[in-house]
C-alpha cells in the first residue's frame, strides 16, 4: 500500500518525502511532477492549475506498491482505497509567511496559503477524503526532518495519532486575522 505525504506549500513534504522514501525503500510519486511531465496544467501569474481530473486519471494507473505520493493535490486525486494512510505535514503560519517571502511567493500567495493553513484547509479535505483512521496531521514547525521522519514511522507501527493544532486560536489571540485575512 501506498502512502500519501501531504500539506501546504513549505510545511516539508518533498524533504521529508524523500527522506522517508529512502528508508522504507519506497519510490516517490510527485504530483505536481507528473502534471507538468503530462501538460495537464495550465499556468496562471506565478501558479499552475492543474487539472485534477486528470491528474487522478493518471495517478490511478501509475500508483504502485510501495508508493509515497507526495503534494498538496493528494486528497483531489488519491483514491481512499489506493493508500495505507494520509499524513498532513502542518506549520505555523507566522512561519510560513517566513518561507514563503524566501521563496519570493506574491504577497497574495502568501496570505492565500497561510491562511489556507490556519484554516486548516488541506487537513479537512483529506480526512473526508481518506477518512479519520487513514489521516494524521504532523505539526513540523518545530521538529527537525528525522524527528518528522520517525514520527511518520510510528504512524506506521501505530504509535503515534496527530499531533494538535489550534492556527486559528492562535491567530485569534493575536489579533492577527487582518494580517492573514486582509479583505475579509
Amino acid at each position: 500500500m501506498s502512502i500519501v505525504i501531504t500539506g501546504n506549500p513549505g510545511t516539508g513534504k518533498h524533504t521529508i518525502s524523500s527522506r522517508l522514501a529512502k528508508e522504507l525503500g519506497y519510490t516517490v510519486l510527485d504530483l505536481n511532477q507528473i502534471a507538468i511531465k503530462h501538460g495537464i496544467f495550465e499556468k496562471k501569474d506565478s501558479t499552475r492549475d492543474v487539472d485534477t481530473k486528470k491528474l487522478a486519471k493518471i495517478i490511478k494507473k501509475i500508483i504502485a506498491k510501495d508508493t509515497i505520493i507526495v503534494g498538496h493535490l493528494a486528497p483531489y486525486v488519491v483514491e481512499r482505497s489506493q493508500i495505507k494512510l494520509a499524513v498532513i505535514l502542518r506549520k505555523n503560519p507566522y512561519k510560513l509567511i517566513s518561507i514563503y517571502k524566501r521563496r519570493n511567493y506574491s504577497k497574495l500567495k502568501q496570505t492565500e496559503n497561510a491562511a489556507s493553513e490556519i484554516l486548516g484547509v488541506i487537513a479537512y479535505d483529506s480526512i473526508k477524503k481518506f477518512g479519520l483512521r487513514k489521516s494524521h496531521q504532523i505539526d513540523t514547525s518545530d521538529i527537525t526532518i528525522k524527528q518528522t521522519v520517525n514520527k511518520v514511522k510510528l504512524i506506521l507501527k501505530k504509535k503515534f495519532k496527530s499531533d494538535d493544532m489550534d492556527w486559528l486560536g492562535m491567530v485569534a489571540k493575536k489579533n492577527d486575522f487582518a494580517k492573514f485575512f486582509p479583505n475579509r
